[in-house]
């Protein structure tokens, strides 16, 4: 049977007055939101199948045993052409004991790259990977 747990994504530092969106493993968007100075938060649903992966709607995966989800960001900035990335997430190296039915497991991201654009690529958390609700 597959259980449900919740992952609690917030970006510390989003650029403003682009958009920001959870993306599916179909690449749609989900929970388009805006970004101002403030931090973005978005949860995501994900299944916790048997075997101890995690999977569903918002999961990919790379060979065997690497899984993610992405942040999709969107929109123009002053100076630069339309921005258009994705900040990956890796998600299969989430401590097991953190994975329980139900939980909300968070991490803080970085919202910036060095040169003041949005993350993007693989983006590794600021903080550990917590237990939040």
């Amino acid at each position: 049977m597959t259980e449900t747990l919740t992952l609690r994504l917030t970006i510390a530092d989003p650029v403003p007055g682009l958009h920001y969106w959870r993306q599916d493993a179909k690449n749609a968007p989900h929970d388009i939101r805006l970004s101002t100075e403030a931090p973005l938060t978005f949860d995501m649903p994900v299944d916790l199948r048997p075997d101890g992966q995690l999977g569903g709607t918002f999961v990919r995966r790379e060979g065997k045993d690497r899984r993610f989800v992405y942040i999709a960001i969107g929109g123009t900035m002053p100076g630069l052409p339309v921005v258009s990335r994705r900040a990956k997430i890796d998600v299969h190296d989430i401590p097991a004991d953190l994975l329980k039915p139900g939980a909300v497991i968070g991490a803080t991201l970085p919202g910036r790259a060095r040169d003041g654009t949005p993350a993007c690529a693989t983006v590794r958390p600021l903080t550990p990977w917590q237990v939040v609700g």
